[in-house]
């Protein structure tokens, strides 16, 4: 049975720095991106917006137009059969036949009126949605100038730092298999509470590399005989002595 190698406190102290400053430099990348990635989510979804409302106002626009037309028809009808009532009106042999049909062509005069007052109504309607359908138009073609220019931005970052980034996220892989199981659950759980990521740090002047928090001297001289892992009372990050943190670079 093949033996399981233990490691010092040293060498996963080690293992934790080297993870650390890999992980920074994979952030400092993504810091060069900036809000980027999230301005270039943001306008796209705008832009989703607004040519789905440019083509909702042009879908009413057609809507009332068929409108429009289906009463340029009725008018025609309405006149039409006004038309044959009033030659119908030349044959009638009493008062009452010709009270029927005078009524029958005023109820299409009615029906004509109400059509041309439904068009009218409809052409100011039309009139209001092509000025909201301008104004998305003009929207859209400001949002798609400034999504182009942001798109072009992060594209000339990405492709200045893709190779970087691709190395530092193998290095990363490959170091977390170094890395104590249980103090990396520590380590991610710590570095995702902070913005900067910071999970492991030096002692400084003093002070928590982090937080900035006093370290008593008692404290510090343990941190640097790296018999036991030390974190900060204050901030809760892992702590390590220049020297070791020092001693640890990337490449």
């Amino acid at each position: 049975m093949a033996q399981v190698k233990e490691y010092s406190v040293e060498e996963k102290l080690t293992a934790l720095v080297n993870l650390q400053k890999i992980e920074s430099k994979i952030d400092e990348l993504r810091i060069l991106k900036g809000e980027l990635p999230m301005e270039v989510a943001d306008l796209e979804d705008e832009l989703q917006g607004l040519n789905a409302r440019q083509t909702r106002i042009e879908e009413e626009i057609n809507g009332i137009t068929e409108f429009i037309e289906q009463k340029k028809e009725a008018i025609k009808e309405a006149q039409a059969l006004a038309k044959k009532y009033e030659k119908q009106s030349d044959n009638v042999k009493n008062n009452r036949e010709f009270e029927a049909i005078n009524k029958e062509i005023e109820m299409q005069e009615l029906e004509v009126k109400l059509a041309e007052k439904h068009i009218k109504d409809a052409n100011e309607e039309i009139a209001e949605k092509a000025i909201a359908l301008e104004k998305a138009k003009k929207a859209i073609g400001g949002k798609e100038g400034v999504l182009n220019a942001k798109k072009e931005e992060l594209e000339k970052i990405i492709a200045s730092t893709e190779k970087e980034e691709k190395h530092f996220n193998k290095l990363a892989a490959e170091a977390r298999n170094h890395v104590d199981e249980r103090l990396l659950t520590s380590y991610d759980k710590i570095r995702k509470s902070y913005r900067n990521g910071l999970a492991v740090v030096q002692v400084e002047r003093d002070a928590c590399g982090g937080c900035f928090n006093a370290i008593p001297p008692q404290k510090q001289s343990e941190i640097k005989q790296r018999k036991k892992i030390m974190v900060c009372e204050n901030c809760g990050r892992i702590l390590v002595d220049t020297d070791l943190h020092d001693s640890v670079e990337i490449k």
